[in-house]
Formats: C-alpha cells, sequence, structure tokens
C-alpha cells in the first residue's frame, strides 16, 4: 500500500491511510471518525451559505476506502452524524442507498457527543451500536481520546485535551485505543510566511487520533512534544513528521 503509513501496535499492526481512514488487516476492519454528516445541511438550516453534496461526497469517500481494503468491517469513532438538523429525508435516502450497496458489511458505531444530539441512524440501516470505550482485542474504539468513568459525555468540552494513555477505563491493559473527537492538524511552514495546514494522524504510546473524515469540519492544530508522532496526510500519502525537538 504506496498510499499508506505500516503503524506496530503492540501485538498488530495498522495502516494509516490516505485517505484518512485506518486499516486493521488482522480483523479486516476500517476506521474512521468523525464524518459529520449533515454537517453543511445543519448550516444552511441556519442562515449560513455552504456548498452543498457534501454527504454524497463522503459516502463515495468511504465507498472507496472499502473497496481499496476490502473490509468486512467498518467502525466509526464517533460523531457519524453532526445534528438533529441534519436528519432530512434526503441524507435518510442517501445513506439508504449507500447501505444498500453494502448489504454485508458490519457497520458499528461508537457514539461521539455529536450522536447524544443528533440521535442514532434509523434501525433499518443495520448499524449496531456502542458506548465507548468498546474493546476490540488489542484496540480500544473510542470517540474521545480521553475517557474517563468520572466524565459524562454530556459534559466533556468540544475541543479535547491531548491524549491520555493509561487514562482510558474498561480496556483490556495494553491495549491501544483508537479514538476522533479533535480533529487534528498539523502547519507546516516554509519560506518567508509559506504555511500547508493538513490533517492528520496522532500517536503516542497507548493513543492513536484519527484525522477527521468529513470533508466538511474544521481542525485542532497539534503542538509538537515529545513522544507525541504525527503523521501528516496529503497529495495521496501519509508521511511520518519530525519527532519534537529533531530537525529533518
Amino acid at each position: 500500500m504506496n498510499d499508506s503509513h505500516r503503524l506496530a501496535l503492540q501485538d498488530t499492526e495498522v495502516f494509516l491511510r490516505a485517505d484518512k481512514t485506518l486499516w486493521w488487516p488482522q480483523a479486516q476492519s476500517l476506521f474512521v471518525a468523525d464524518v459529520h454528516l449533515g454537517k453543511a445541511a445543519a448550516f444552511r438550516a441556519s442562515g449560513l451559505a455552504v456548498p452543498e453534496g457534501t454527504t454524497q461526497d463522503n459516502l463515495q469517500r468511504l465507498s472507496q476506502a472499502i473497496a481499496g481494503t476490502r473490509a468486512q468491517r467498518v467502525v466509526v469513532l464517533g460523531d457519524f452524524l453532526h445534528a438533529r438538523q441534519a436528519q432530512h429525508p434526503l441524507l435518510w435516502q442517501a445513506l439508504a442507498d449507500w447501505r444498500q450497496r453494502h448489504r454485508q458489511l458490519d457497520v458499528a458505531l461508537v457514539r461521539g457527543n455529536h450522536d447524544r444530539h443528533a440521535g442514532d441512524p434509523p434501525a433499518a440501516l443495520g448499524f449496531t451500536l456502542h458506548e465507548e470505550p468498546w474493546p476490540l482485542g488489542s484496540l480500544s474504539a473510542c470517540h474521545h481520546p480521553d475517557v474517563r468513568p468520572e466524565t459524562h459525555p454530556e459534559t466533556r468540552p468540544e475541543t479535547c485535551p491531548a491524549p491520555q494513555p493509561g487514562a482510558t477505563s474498561g480496556t483490556a491493559p495494553g491495549a491501544t485505543v483508537l479514538a476522533g473527537h479533535v480533529h487534528p492538524v498539523v502547519q507546516l511552514g516554509g519560506a518567508g510566511r509559506d504555511g500547508l495546514r493538513l490533517p492528520c494522524f496522532v500517536h503516542q504510546p497507548g493513543c492513536l487520533v484519527l484525522p477527521a473524515f468529513g470533508a466538511f469540519t474544521g481542525g485542532q492544530p497539534v503542538a509538537p512534544a515529545m513522544g507525541v508522532d504525527c503523521y501528516a496526510v496529503g497529495a495521496g500519502r501519509v508521511w511520518r513528521l519530525p519527532p519534537a525537538g529533531r530537525t529533518p
């Protein structure tokens, strides 16, 4: 896979893909975070002029990722839907058509903070629904990088702190948390005032945060830190950025 980066995690390996998904070949599972379907429609309903067609774009790109990996299961790491205002017959029809094209696919949703407000997908779509953390062998599927039992999902801030390895409750010892929520991006500086803002994967021991998959999502810059590896996504590939404290 020359459009991905292999990453060893404990007793397994995953591939960070240029389409902003994560492929776990051992379980034939494709992970995606923060799709935010219906976000543009929700903005238009509020009177903001934003582009149309993002739902079809998101679903088409997801179908391409499924075809490219031949995944048997897709795990959505939260925020599949953006808001309750997104629940529109056109969105449900687009999802129903997409599901019909992937009838044999197992689709699991780990509920995120937006899912709790937007509501679950219709039962007819055949999604399985899970609370975080959802243990999957040596991995743990979450939405928030830092899942603490004393922090109720409704009270968590919209922006999450840096991933906290070992803070996740209910996971197997040594399991790597897969999460989203943060929409991580990196800012690359060039000569003069040149700059480039790219989505990225963020990895540190015990936690791997995926970039937002949705085509209409913002991003939270990731500050360089010791022990944290960032993998930028752009130009059809994924590459590791120099660790903090080192130059290329």
